[in-house]
């Protein structure tokens, strides 16, 4: 990676190649992604559940997500980063939109990303976008709907779902948008709506014909233990590891195998 991206590169993206983007959530993770490829860093509510043990990404805090969003930039100021605006930091009014995602932005956020399409979204999305701070709008399954969903649910699966998705896609785009986030749709419809757009989309189980691509750290890595959706490929299996690894600590420290006497300090000889 020669330079950082910024929200227009993104765009220009679109029908040039595609592009990658994976979660980080704090300084060590993000450091490694800085010494990799990795087109984007998102800084997701998700950490709710990963990082903070919720059931869901309801119950994370616009506070909360400014401490992790402070260490991810310290790791990876070289990474354009998103940064996930939480449940109710935008949905209120448009005043606490505007100063929410301020806050953001000044923690290292190169642009928010927004769940959902309904009101106020679209006007939230236009007016932060009007001053300047660049939007990624997020549809299909949208984690902060999972109570109206009653569950993490694919949609779009009927016609009439369908449409909506694609006609909010376009609505979305003409508020400022620079990018969709299609989650777990089905691929025929994130083709629709990626050939549609003139903005890219990126997806996460929204199949293969998406302008890019975002897993989350955990998932991609085999570190989380429990079961991961079906559009998860795990690139390593990292939870062994570190499982073999900790255990072999033990034994050695109740063992008296560590630490070594090459592993010890010892006073100088003179």
């Amino acid at each position: 990676m020669d330079k950082k991206l910024y929200a227009p590169d993104i765009t220009k993206l679109k029908g040039v190649r595609k592009f990658s983007m994976v979660t980080a959530y704090d300084y060590t993770s993000a450091l490694l992604v800085s010494m990799t490829e990795i087109d984007v860093i998102l800084v997701g509510d998700s950490l709710a559940m990963v990082m903070l043990g919720h059931e869901n990404t309801l119950n994370v805090t616009i506070d909360e997500m400014l401490i992790f969003l402070k260490a991810v930039k310290k790791g990876a100021p070289n990474k354009m980063i998103v940064a996930d605006m939480p449940f109710l930091s935008y949905q209120i009014d448009i005043k606490d939109a505007i100063e929410n995602a301020g806050k953001l932005i000044k923690a290292g956020a190169d642009a928010v990303k927004i769940e959902g399409f309904e009101y106020p979204i679209p006007e939230v999305t236009e007016r932060l976008s009007s001053i300047g701070i660049p939007v990624m709008s997020h549809i299909g399954l949208t984690p902060q709907h999972v109570l109206k969903f009653g569950g993490f649910k694919i949609q779009a699966n009927t016609k009439e779902e369908a449409d909506k998705i694609v006609s909010a896609s376009k609505k979305l785009e003409e508020c400022g948008a620079f990018c969709v986030l299609l989650e777990a749709i089905p691929e025929e419809i994130s083709e629709v709506i990626t050939k549609e757009l003139r903005i890219p989309t990126i997806g996460i189980g929204a199949g293969r014909f998406v302008d890019g691509q975002v897993l989350v750290w955990q998932d991609l890595l085999g570190i989380n233990p429990n079961k991961v959706p079906k559009f998860v490929r795990k690139y390593a299996n990292i939870k062994d590891t570190i499982i073999e690894s900790l255990n072999r600590y033990h034994f050695d420290v109740i063992n008296s195998t560590f630490p070594s006497f090459e592993e010890a300090y010892h006073l100088k000889r003179v």
